[in-house]
């Protein structure tokens, strides 16, 4: 064996020697910070599990006490008059799709257009901080507010109550969450990509279309599904604006029912059709919103 295969030998051995002699990274179960990781760790546990009880303990309820009720006809029928039994809540589930989506419609657009202003053009501008503020204001505002502000707006001026009235409360609720959320998403797009895009030539505006908003678009949407969870189980503006009706939406200036304000009517009853059929309904608010929360979820994993 020649000297440098002798040498590599030796060196491997040496490393073999310093490899044993290493200390091993396994910590002792009672080392002290060991052990105060662990005993957070299960307070932590022990602290969301108490959190879920309520949680598990209402959807147990709305399963048990609204589930039985459930059929094709209890999605599509009318609500019962006083003394009828049977009867459903159909034309409540198509008129809160309908303000929710005119909601959306609404919130959107006007939401990420305040965003591109907020996050790409002007972000350290004083309007941009002044409109930062009131957005963060805004999400703690209180929903039966939206609900009179619409009221003396709309409802007074056009002299009915209506589902567009009741949308447009609903877009008033919808919208800070969509502009601090989109304003996140498009804040969150790395400097590298846009100034490259500058580079290449791009005006502002096709780097907001072709860079900024493709690659915020899986915050923006993530947004966008938790105000309209968020919207969809509002019941306090809708007493203002769409207010109730038995039958199916015809116009969008007429009032229109909604899944919350059945819940609140029929839940103060004291016949038992109602009651169950306010079990019902609150079953069925609750799948609508956890349908939008969980597709929040998948989105907001995508990466563009």
């Amino acid at each position: 064996m020649n000297a440098p295969d002798l040498a590599l030998e030796s060196n491997l051995r040496n490393l073999e020697r310093a490899a044993a002699a290493r200390p091993s990274l396994q910590r002792a179960p009672l080392e002290g910070r060991a052990l105060k990781s662990g005993i957070l760790t299960g307070l932590t546990w022990i602290a969301a599990l108490l959190a879920a009880v309520p949680l598990f303990s209402v959807i147990y309820m709305l399963v048990v006490e609204g589930g039985s009720r459930l059929s094709w006809e209890t999605l599509t029928a009318l609500p019962p008059s006083a003394f009828d039994l049977g009867g459903g809540f159909g034309n409540a589930i198509v008129g809160t799709l309908i303000m929710v989506g005119i909601a959306t419609l609404i919130s959107v657009p006007f939401g990420i257009l305040a965003a591109v202003y907020l996050a790409v053009l002007e972000p350290d501008s004083r309007l941009a901080h002044t409109v930062r503020f009131l957005a963060k204001v805004l999400t703690g505002f209180p929903s039966i507010l939206a609900g009179v502000f619409v009221y003396a707006v709309m409802v007074v001026t056009m002299k009915t109550y209506s589902a567009l009235a009741g949308g447009v409360a609903l877009a008033v609720l919808m919208l800070p969450t969509v502009i601090l959320a989109a304003e996140q998403a498009m804040a969150m797009v790395p400097k590298k990509m846009k100034d490259a895009a500058y580079g290449m030539g791009c005006t502002r505006t096709q780097v907001i279309l072709k860079v900024v908003l493709p690659t915020g678009a899986s915050g923006i949407l993530t947004g966008v599904m938790l105000a309209i969870a968020g919207a969809a189980g509002n019941s306090a503006p809708l007493l203002f604006t769409a207010l109730f009706s038995d039958y199916y939406l015809s116009s969008l200036t007429e009032p229109t029912a909604s899944l919350a304000i059945l819940i609140y009517n029929f839940s103060g009853m004291p016949y038992d059709n109602q009651i169950q059929l306010a079990w019902a309904a609150s079953l069925v608010l609750v799948l609508i919103v956890l349908v939008f929360n969980i597709l929040a979820r998948l989105i907001g994993r995508q990466k563009y």
